[in-house]
């Protein structure tokens, strides 16, 4: 067989296995009032990707768990909350599941 032929059907094997994150955190200054927590919501909630979101306050912390097979990318997420006026400072992807996120920070489910 082709070494080609081999390295592409290992390629291809490989590339299906790779991981999506369904929740993104960021850690954003700016954050200072309930007001500012809802805006952050509703400006992320007009993504078709977003399934949900956490803000807090004491944390500084912004959390939106993706849709399945849905991404938002970073640029996206960090341009949106910028031209809001806040300072994205670290932008994590991962598997924590929201409400582990929202229980972390003690904040009751809506």
């Amino acid at each position: 067989m082709n070494p080609y032929r081999i390295l592409l059907v290992v390629f291809l094997s490989l590339s299906s296995v790779v991981v999506r994150a369904t929740t993104i955190e960021m850690h954003v200054n700016g954050l200072v009032c309930a007001f500012c927590a809802q805006g952050i919501e509703k400006k992320l909630r007009k993504f078709t990707a977003t399934a949900d979101v956490v803000v807090s306050l004491e944390q500084r912390l912004v959390a939106v768990a993706l849709k399945d097979g849905q991404d938002i990318p970073d640029s996206e997420l960090r341009s949106a909350l910028t031209n809001a006026g806040y300072t994205v400072t670290t932008i994590q992807r991962n598997e924590t599941p929201i409400d582990a996120i929202r229980s972390r920070v003690g904040q009751a489910k809506p």
